[in-house]
């Protein structure tokens, strides 16, 4: 399971919700071997004087926190990482300076869905990829 949260301004985000949602999704489906099906995305949208950020990024400052289980490799996450970066660029022209990506992980048991902890749970995709 991965949660993600997408901050940036308001007046950014509106525009390019959908596709850039679709660029992430298309990220984590390829990276982590991610059930298509499974996409938990939350735009958290500020207006311009409710978001401080340093001087040398634009308007299109945007931060993707993704909240995810524990178990992939060191490598499969920095792909991933890198995969936002380069994809995100090149479908909606984001410079990678404006970019800020934070993987967070926890144990399977501190995750609760379907009535249950995530390690009760039997899922339908591999976590240690």
């Amino acid at each position: 399971m991965a949660q993600i949260k997408i901050y940036g301004l308001k007046s950014n985000l509106s525009k390019i919700k959908n596709e850039l949602s679709n660029v992430i999704h298309k990220c984590i489906v390829d990276s982590l071997s991610f059930p298509k099906d499974k996409k938990y995305h939350r735009f958290i949208m500020f207006d311009r004087d409710e978001m401080i950020f340093p001087d040398d990024k634009s308007e299109q400052y945007t931060i993707i926190e993704i909240m995810m289980m524990e178990g992939r490799e060191v490598e499969t996450k920095k792909d991933l990482i890198k995969s936002l970066f380069v994809n995100i660029q090149k479908e909606l022209n984001i410079e990678t300076n404006d970019l800020e990506i934070c993987i967070i992980e926890s144990p399977a048991s501190n995750w609760g869905f379907r009535g249950m902890t995530d390690d009760e749970i039997k899922l339908n995709y591999k976590v240690k990829v």
